[in-house]
């Protein structure tokens, strides 16, 4: 008889988690409950009883108590409920399961329905059913899936202790029930990973012992999968219940294996007691037992031992290259001095060390005490890497291709394609530096990983830029940097994400360039003006919060005043004067000059300051009336009282005068309509320009 344990065995991840917190709670003085069994596992929910930390089953029973979340989660409303009643919470929930949760949440915000393929009663099934914000339909088989109705649109999600091969066998059916289906394997890798050595081990074996609670669906699973493929499968829940017919019996090879939710203590109590009847060679022929009876007892003194396997010894002898370890085997086991962690060891010290090969060739056991501290590092590791957090690492050494770092005491390596967003010019210089990794490859066999630092900085600024767009509004302003400029507008940092200010969104003025208004690295307050998610843009606003020129034109501007401008415009009707930033008044062609003129440019030309007459002002139109020709007017000397006035300025009203001004007042008329027509026309043109400009900016962004 031989037995063989499944490697991965006893808590997951997810489970030692909450049974070790719930532990640590135990003893901080709070008084606390679980809702719910904390884990499918009675001698664990009897411990924590007896420690204090009962388990409950509807928040009304919490009076006030820290309350404790399962491993399975609870809903919304459940953790609304014990809020309300004022409980402390301690959320215990499975990682793997907080994720079932987010998407789930996530995915049906729109109202889409959720098929949940899992136990319809399982906690997780009903905490689960809670995130949705549609409408809820369970699948435990095929054909309950052929009895949901048709649908337009759903999403499935998977138990996180649901068989793949179930999973893969209802898929297949939702997928002819629902026209768009969007399916999310949330099964979780431990559950699938210890399945799959469950059936490897059951395939080899004559004999499975599953060790777990009865209530437990993850270790039920595990059962069906063994008996599936060994017919000779055992569910146990301690070693007591271990049928008797073991002893009398040969059951071959043995396999062992326990749920997520199977505490050390039980895994080992039955791995010792099948440990002990191999021990005893009962197969052994009844003419065969008094010949090796003084050899059973001595083999019975002595321990088992395996490659692989850990044991605890004591140092009875130290040299200058091996310490030799007394481990209760028939040899002594040797142990190099590279493989040694403790270099200080003292005799009759007793350390824990792994057994590397139990006959080196000369009878002698190699042991290891490094291997035990990397299979830690590891498996750590690996905890790490199935519950999707990122590991921290130091840059080593630059090698052909990218980086090795050290992560933990395990090498990994990183392409060079993965150290950085952009291409990595100097690989050395990352050697010597921390950085955060997430593993993107493991070979199990040769312990090896690849990982990436890119993968981690993308995350991290997708999450960085998801808060930014969730703090941002519509109308708010907001505080940022201006990064660089471009013709067409100046882009501004908002903390994670960029935004434009439209080079017309700068100035209530017209500007040539962004650089007329603001530099790069200045620090600005601007409005969103619009958001637009889905393309990634911001609008923003920099001029709405400054001073708008036409708010108080009509005070600092009123007629009959006569006002310093300088002409930026010319057209065929007039000249534009500036007044201020943002504000320009027009001088018609006939208040040009004090005499008749056939082009504008025969009285001012563009960039000369002009003394004008406000003539009148119009906020709601924005049009402001100038004068050049009043403005010189009023400026010459008064003729004194009975002076006779120079002929030049002498006013005869004839018939022939009287025309000129009808005919002069016309052409005035006619210009002055002509030139609204342009000014339309040029804002034509400057929307049109607007319009260049943001496809500019889309190109550039492209």
């Amino acid at each position: 008889m031989t037995v063989e344990i499944a490697e991965h065995a006893g808590f997951c991840m997810g489970v030692r988690r909450a049974v070790e917190a719930a532990e640590a709670a135990a003893g901080d003085g709070i008084a606390s409950c679980t809702l719910g069994e904390l884990i499918h596992n009675p001698s664990v929910v009897q411990k924590l009883a007896e420690k204090g930390i009962e388990a409950i089953h509807d928040p009304a029973e919490a009076g006030g108590r820290r309350v404790l979340i399962r491993s399975h989660g609870v809903s919304p409303q459940t953790l609304s409920e014990l809020k309300e009643a004022g409980c402390g919470i301690m959320d215990l929930t499975c990682p793997f399961v907080a994720r079932l949760h987010q998407v789930v949440d996530e995915g049906t915000r729109d109202g889409t329905p959720v098929i949940l393929v899992g136990e319809k009663e399982h906690p997780e099934i009903r905490g689960t059913a809670g995130w949705a914000n549609g409408p809820v339909y369970t699948a435990a088989s095929p054909e309950e899936a052929e009895k949901l109705p048709p649908l337009p649109r759903a999403i499935a999600v998977a138990q996180t202790t649901f068989q793949p091969a179930a999973w893969n066998r209802v898929l297949q059916v939702l997928q002819t029930k629902v026209r768009d289906l969007e399916s999310h394997c949330t099964i979780c890798n431990a559950t699938e990973v210890r399945q799959r050595e469950a059936a490897e081990l059951a395939a080899r074996c004559d004999t499975m012992i599953v060790v777990g609670g009865r209530n437990s669906a993850n270790t039920r699973k595990l059962y069906d999968v063994c008996r599936g493929l060994c017919p000779r499968t055992v569910l146990v829940e301690s070693a007591a219940e271990i049928p008797p017919a073991f002893a009398n019996i040969d059951p071959g090879k043995i396999g062992i294996t326990a749920g997520a939710s199977t505490p050390a203590d039980s895994l080992k109590e039955v791995v010792t007691r099948m440990s002990e009847l191999e021990n005893k060679d009962l197969t052994q022929a009844p003419e065969e037992e008094n010949h090796n009876d003084f050899m059973a007892e001595v083999d019975a003194t002595l321990v088992k031992i395996r490659p692989g396997q850990t044991v605890t010894g004591k140092v009875v002898q130290i040299t200058d290259d091996e310490v030799c370890v007394n481990i209760g085997y028939k040899a002594d086991g040797l142990i190099k001095r590279e493989d040694l962690v403790d270099q200080d060891v003292k005799l009759d010290d007793e350390i824990e060390v792994e057994v590397v090969k139990v006959n080196d060739g000369e009878g002698n056991v190699l042991l290891s005490q490094r291997n035990i501290v990397n299979r830690k590092a590891w498996d750590a590791l690996m905890e790490k890497n199935d519950a999707g957090e990122y590991v921290d690492g130091i840059g080593k050494e630059a090698v052909k291709g990218g980086l090795i770092a050290d992560v933990g005491g395990i090498r990994a390596f990183v392409p060079a394609s993965q150290l950085s967003q952009r291409y990595v010019e100097k690989i050395g210089d990352f050697v010597g530096k921390e950085m955060k990794l997430k593993i993107i490859e493991v070979d199990q066999q040769k312990k090896r990983i690849v990982a990436s630092r890119k993968a981690v900085v993308a995350e991290e600024a997708a999450a960085k830029k998801k808060e930014v767009w969730d703090k941002l509004e519509e109308g708010i302003v907001i505080h940022g940097i201006v990064r660089r400029l471009t013709d067409f507008g100046a882009f501004v940092d908002l903390g994670g994400v960029d935004g434009l200010i439209h080079i017309t969104d700068l100035s209530w003025g017209r500007i040539k360039h962004p650089s007329e208004v603001v530099k790069p690295n200045q620090e600005v307050d601007v409005k969103i003006l619009s958001l637009d998610p889905e393309r990634e843009r911001i609008q923003l606003g920099y001029k709405q919060l400054q001073p708008r020129p036409w708010d108080n034109a009509t005070e600092k501007y009123p007629e009959g005043a006569i006002v310093e401008g300088k002409v930026v415009r010319i057209t065929d009707f007039g000249a534009f004067v500036e007044l201020e930033p943002g504000l320009d008044g027009l001088v018609h062609i006939s208040q040009c000059a004090k005499t008749r003129i056939a082009k504008v440019e025969d009285a001012v030309q563009v960039g000369q300051a002009v003394n004008v007459k406000v003539l009148s002002v119009d906020p709601e139109k924005k049009r402001i009336s100038l004068s050049i020709r009043q403005a010189l007017e009023d400026d010459e000397p008064a003729v004194e009282e009975g002076a006779a006035p120079e002929a030049e300025y002498e006013v005869v009203a004839t018939e022939e005068k009287i025309l000129k001004d009808v005919a002069d007042e016309t052409e005035e008329a006619v210009e002055e309509k002509a030139a609204e027509a342009a000014e339309a026309v040029e804002e034509k043109a400057e929307e049109a320009a607007e319009a260049v400009a943001e496809a500019a900016e889309k190109a550039t962004e492209e």
